[in-house]
């Protein structure tokens, strides 16, 4: 049996085992069958329903009216189904999302890795650039990023992607110098193994678990601040999201006008995705780190 086979069994034995910890944590579990079932949703959209449905200009609907068998969640200021809003927003909302994330974990692991390999004058300067973004209120930043840049969700995802990543590189930076102090590091460098090698085939398989955790962690709040900016006004103009619903309810009133119907989806929709994901990030960061086993 070659080499290459033997580590592919063991990473296969080892993903086994996370799976049966994993099914162990309930709240996990119910996260991870909540996230399939909305991205199931997401994805079956264009097929279920039509666009058209959204355009304000071939709507012919009573304005705010509320939930009925025709409308299962009601109506918005202009006739547009509320359930399709929601429905449509779903894929915006978790885009936005998973999007920003890969941005943000990108950066931050590429630094924390970097920083922490390297020491000296690099991971002072990168350690000096990731306090920089730290000290900034992110949400702030982000929106002065939304308001400079043209509106999109490109400009959105860029926003959210390059004030958050600091937390990220923080964790990886103190993972990566615990593996750098092992021996089997200190092996690989006297048998003439590089940097490239050293990172590529010892420090970034350890790292993964963590980055793995902290991605799940990361999009539930990239969730938030894509529905955060929305809601200010600074998202898509062009598109639905669970933000820019609560934006359109608020600047047309629709608390003053009772209609609650338009209020609770997208915010339930927020509240239950994000949830979802932090439960999924909690119970893999207990699978994967043995002294908070015994917490659950």
């Amino acid at each position: 049996m070659s080499g290459s086979s033997i580590v592919w069994r063991r990473r296969r034995s080892a993903a086994a085992g996370v799976w049966r910890e994993f099914r162990g944590n309930r709240g996990g579990l119910v996260g991870l069958v909540v996230l399939g079932a909305v991205v199931v949703l997401a994805l079956l959209v264009p097929l279920l329903t039509d666009e058209a449905g959204l355009d304000v200009t071939r709507v012919d609907a009573p304005l705010w009216a509320p939930p009925s068998a025709e409308h299962w969640l009601g109506t918005d200021n202009t006739g547009r189904d509320v359930l399709l809003l929601t429905w449509w927003g779903t894929r915006v909302s978790l885009v936005v999302g998973l999007a920003a994330t890969v941005l943000s974990v990108g950066i931050g692991s590429l630094i924390g890795v970097l920083a922490a390999h390297f020491g000296g004058w690099a991971s002072a300067t990168l350690l000096r650039v990731t306090d920089f973004f730290l000290v900034l209120p992110s949400l702030v930043l982000a929106i002065a990023l939304s308001t400079v840049l043209p509106r999109g969700l490109g400009t959105i995802v860029l926003a959210i992607g390059v004030t958050s990543w600091p937390s990220t590189a923080l964790l990886v930076r103190a993972q990566t110098l615990t593996i750098e102090g092992r021996p089997f590091i200190e092996r690989a460098r006297a048998l003439g193994g590089g940097h490239r090698h050293v990172i590529g085939r010892h420090v970034l398989p350890a790292v993964l678990p963590l980055v793995f955790v902290n991605t799940t962690l990361t999009v539930a709040s990239a969730i938030v601040a894509e529905s955060t900016l929305s809601f200010l006004g600074l998202g898509d103009p062009t598109r639905v999201s669970w933000g820019s619903m609560l934006h359109t309810a608020t600047v047309q009133g629709a608390v003053s006008k009772g209609a609650w119907w338009f209020l609770l989806p997208p915010g339930l929709g927020v509240v239950v995705v994000v949830l979802a994901f932090t439960s999924c990030g909690r119970a893999l960061e207990t699978v994967l780190d043995p002294r908070l086993r015994g917490e659950r």
